[in-house]
């Protein structure tokens, strides 16, 4: 009897102790009042898989389950009509998240998986890229002010440049990072309307650990998509 007894406490800690795939914790300076969520895409659908609401208590942490690495969203609901969103590539373990209620997104350090990592990279040269296209647009905009038509077509072509240099970018890092699940998710995301070829060449070009992981499987599926409706 006492060993059953035992026995079955040892299973009720167990139960409590469950080992979640993903673990996103951390700490959000100045918040004292609101709700994070824990969100990802599934099915084409933004989906909620945790939540909690902050009283008083900074320090957050959520779990999910996990296959293979892919994107998360940390979005934060201050009671209010602004809603924030961190965006992370998580894998299987701990991702950490540092941030401030002022500024909750440009605030944020993440410490978590080799993908976030890679994914920091790629989004350090676009932001350089992004801010060299924000001149233009400020050039534009006096342009068309003034009505400098010859200004405005010099414009255009840097433009045009911009979106190439921005464009053939993507491609090289996806093909350079071959072996990240970032890869397939930057192709599915920045470039899914490259020609078929190019798609192809990325596809052919993932390791097959990459290959089986979600975004893998999902870029094969768009191409396949592609090429039946091209028949």
């Amino acid at each position: 009897m006492k060993n059953a007894l035992l026995l079955f406490v040892f299973i009720l800690i167990s139960c409590g102790d469950k080992q979640h795939d993903l673990t996103v914790k951390g700490h959000i300076e100045g918040l004292k009042k609101g709700t994070i969520y824990l969100k990802k895409v599934n099915d084409s659908t933004l989906v909620n898989v945790d939540s909690l609401i902050i009283n008083g208590n900074s320090d957050f942490e959520l779990h999910s389950d996990l296959e293979s690495p892919e994107v998360f969203y940390l979005y934060l609901d201050k009671n209010s009509s602004e809603e924030d969103r961190i965006t992370f590539f998580a894998d299987k373990g701990i991702t950490e998240i540092n941030t401030s209620l002022k500024n909750f997104v440009f605030d944020a350090e993440i410490i978590g998986s080799k993908q976030q990592k890679t994914l920091e990279e790629y989004q350090s040269i676009i932001s350089r890229l992004n801010n060299s296209n924000l001149d233009l647009i400020k050039e534009d905009f006096e342009a068309q002010r003034e009505g400098d038509s010859a200004k405005l077509d010099t414009i255009q072509k840097q433009y045009d440049n911009y979106l190439k240099r921005r464009y053939l970018y993507t491609v090289n890092f996806a093909l350079n990072n071959k072996d990240s699940e970032v890869a397939p998710y930057l192709t599915l995301t920045e470039i899914y309307n490259a020609n078929i070829n190019l798609l192809d060449t990325i596809n052919n070009s993932l390791t097959p650990k990459v290959k089986d992981s979600k975004y893998g499987k999902e870029l094969q599926r768009f191409i396949n998509d592609i090429k039946a409706n091209e028949k």
